[in-house]
């Protein structure tokens, strides 16, 4: 009896991890460590059902799997179809047997072009008693690129569906690798102004852009500028959002909106008032404040809102208001809500989603406070184009580069009006790695893939046009989410998770295409784990990836900077590491063992810290940018005064790559040391709250850049490295 029940067990457990590889969810995965780990059923339970799946049962397992295998064929047109241009693409219908039909395609443009018919091997089949064909029919390769619609008629039966042409390979990336470019890299939020209230601005930026563009510069990189809360307390993380798809009116400066020159005297000395009281956080280099500083901002701009607008502002705001449609009013909508109520009431409850009825009663209610928060998205948009039309003017070749955040917050802006297009009962993490050792929860809903195509991708699309609008570039944040993401089942450990697939053509097509429009480049931080096809294909897509110097290497320790990518933004350092002068004196090793994110004893991690380090800075020697250090060994050239000549050795260790573009941390160029965000903690470390320092830990303003020894002369060591060197072809070696 008991060998039966075991041979009922095995199949059950063979046919849930076929259903779950049939919905393109892993049953096992390798760790960082190499070895391959099974996922338990439990996990893949949870995840089954957070997809709209039910496998509790063997029964339920075997129907969902027979559910599986004619889902397709219950449909005419498949719910989306996403190609690339130029190719030769086929999509297939299901329709009655014998039945006559027609394809065509509309385009964006206005034109039509019709599908000519395949041979399709397939045999019909019986679909809830119709025997169904499977019916292949060939796209035209000169569709453009574009958002079309594909349209299917068949016995008086007309379906229709999203048809997106993407770009074979990004042209606005391709142009890039005539030669190398450098810019920098900064977390906007810690760059203060004299004139900052507390906390970098749009202002900031603009001067930011300014004074890099002037020194050579062709891009400035930011921290993900999305929206948060809109009332304080506010998120301190800018990768944990509310929503990715609007700004953050934090941002703003004040002095900057128009209708600031027009307050009565009284508000006008009121906002004043405001901004005296944090102008003096500026100098301050402990923490930031940004609940503070928006709650001033906040009440400077209920009082710059009620300043009438002339009649040039009001056209501009309406056409504003006009591109940007339903998601600005449902976003305001919602802003509105989380400022007034609590989160217990019960309108939450009944305006589940924007377009319940009780969301439409509550938009009458709430109408000023909805157009006060659809303002501050106009005053961002506003400000935002300012400062990339500077960073163009300073000479900047590609000027801002956003940064996308993986996710949103659990009870943010998004989750609540994307509740159909993102899953429910898990949340995305990062299974365990040599970093974060214990893994990472990051509580952000992940997209439901087959929801997000059935709506054509249209929410991630409207996400990528709204930050493109005034981006030279775009960096998306573990870009290897959209190839598959660690979805880890709510109240679990990270280490209990499993990788859900997406439709990586798909997302990184659609990418590529909105960039392509709005004229931007695309860099993915493609580090972590990964399958090793993954930068294979973003590399055939001209899609950059990232390479950070500490982390390349092979089994013969660190790369030859010849072997690196071409088509890679390459830097020294990177935001979840301490700032480069820290990390030489393994800061990162003392502040994880502090915080108990050690897997073995401190001095195993620092020893093996700085055989890495070593490693590295051998490789340096040996080009002749530092010098021997003969038996004194590698402490003896990161000490003292020799930190500096260490890291400019190391930037220009990397422009000696034939990388298209080099990112320089600012916090490097000025000589910080202490660490910006330690990954996998959030109460334990003052995460995205470090303000820009020096090395004696005062403050440093925009103001002082220019001339800032430290900073003119890392930049300089770059410039001058480029100008030196040869381009990325003449360079040889690379790899793609």
């Amino acid at each position: 009896m008991a060998g039966t029940e075991q041979i009922q067990d095995d199949r059950t457990d063979t046919l849930l991890r076929e259903l779950a590889s049939a919905y393109r969810v892993a049953t096992s995965f390798h760790g960082f460590d190499g070895a391959e780990r099974a996922v338990s059923p439990r996990t893949l339970r949870i995840v089954l059902g957070a997809l709209g799946v039910q496998a509790n049962t063997p029964e339920e397992v075997e129907s969902a799997l027979a559910e599986a295998a004619l889902e397709p064929w219950r449909r005419i047109l498949p719910p989306v179809v996403v190609v690339r241009e130029g190719q030769a693409n086929t999509v297939h219908l299901h329709v009655p047997h014998a039945s006559g039909v027609r394809v065509w395609i509309s385009a964006e443009d206005g034109r039509d072009f019709d599908a000519a018919q395949e041979d399709d091997p397939e045999r019909p089949r019986e679909v809830d008693g119709v025997l169904t064909d499977r019916l292949a029919f060939a796209l035209p390769r000169e569709l453009p690129l574009g958002w079309h619609t594909l349209h299917a008629e068949s016995d008086g039966k007309v379906a229709e569906c999203p048809l997106i042409v993407t770009p074979a390979r990004l042209a606005t990336t391709v142009q890039l690798q005539d030669r190398r470019r450098w810019g920098l890299m900064a977390q906007l939020y810690s760059v203060r102004s004299s004139r900052s209230w507390g906390i970098g601005d749009f202002a900031d930026l603009d001067d930011l852009a300014a004074i890099s563009g002037a020194e050579g510069a062709s891009f400035v990189l930011v921290n993900p500028l999305h929206a948060a809360e809109p009332k304080p307390p506010v998120e301190d993380s800018p990768y944990l959002p509310a929503t990715r798809r609007f700004f953050n009116p934090l941002y703003l400066r004040i002095e900057d909106i128009p209708e600031y020159g027009y307050l009565e005297s009284a508000a006008r000395e009121e906002v004043e008032r405001l901004a005296a009281r944090l102008h003096a956080a500026n100098r301050v280099a402990d923490l930031l404040d940004r609940t503070t500083a928006f709650d001033a901002k906040l009440a400077a701009l209920r009082l710059v809102f009620a300043v009438p607008r002339s009649p040039s502002r009001e056209l501009q705001y309406e056409r504003f208001r006009a591109e940007l449609g339903r998601g600005l009013d449902d976003f305001a909508l919602w802003c509105a809500l989380a400022e007034t109520l609590p989160p217990s009431s019960p309108d939450w409850a009944a305006a589940s989603s924007p377009s319940s009825p009780r969301a439409d009663e509550l938009r009458e209610e709430h109408a000023d406070r909805i157009e006060f928060h659809r303002w501050l998205q106009w005053l961002c948009d506003e400000q935002l184009e300012r400062a990339q039309r500077s960073a163009k003017q300073s000479g900047m070749e590609i000027g801002i580069v956003h940064d996308l955040a993986v996710g949103v917050k659990l009870d943010g802006a998004d989750a609540w009006m994307l509740s159909d297009v993102l899953a429910k009962g898990v949340t995305v993490g990062a299974p365990p790695d040599v970093f974060n050792q214990q893994g990472q929860n990051w509580n952000q809903p992940p997209w439901h893939p087959s929801r997000l195509a059935a709506a054509g991708y249209a929410p991630y699309r409207d996400m990528l046009r709204t930050i493109l609008r005034h981006a030279g570039g775009i960096r998306v944040d573990h870009i290897l989410g959209l190839f598959r993401l660690w979805w880890i089942p709510e109240g679990r450990g990270p280490e209990e998770g499993t990788y859900v697939y997406y439709d990586h053509e798909a997302l990184i097509g659609i990418l590529a295409l909105e960039a392509q429009r709005a004229g931007a480049i695309v860099v993915g931080e493609d580090l972590g784990v990964f399958e090793p096809w993954v930068r294979d294909y973003l590399a055939e897509r001209v899609v950059f990836g990232t390479s950070i110097l500490w982390f390349e290497r092979d089994d013969d320790g660190p790369l030859e900077p010849e072997r690196y990518r071409r088509a890679c933004l390459t830097s020294v350092n990177t935001h979840d590491l301490p700032p480069t002068a820290g990390y030489l004196a393994g800061e990162h090793v003392t502040l994880r063992e502090s915080l108990g994110l050690l897997r073995r004893p401190v001095e195993e991690e620092r020893a093996a810290d700085a055989a890495e380090q070593e490693s590295v800075l051998e490789r340096v020697r040996e080009r002749g940018l530092l010098p021997a250090v003969g038996n004194q060994g590698a402490a003896a050239s990161v000490a003292g005064d020799d930190v500096q000549r260490t890291v400019e050795a190391l930037y220009a260790f990397t422009a000696l790559t034939p990388s298209a573009l080099l990112g320089v941390a600012l916090v490097d160029a000025v000589g910080e040391r202490r660490t910006q965000n330690q990954p996998g903690t959030d109460t334990e470390y003052p995460n995205w709250r470090i303000p820009l320092a020096g090395p004696d830990g005062e403050a440093i303003l925009l103001d002082e850049l220019p001339r800032n020894e430290r900073f003119t002369s890392l930049l300089g060591t770059v410039r001058d490295a480029l100008l030196d060197g040869e381009t990325p072809e003449a360079a040889g070696g690379g790899r793609d």
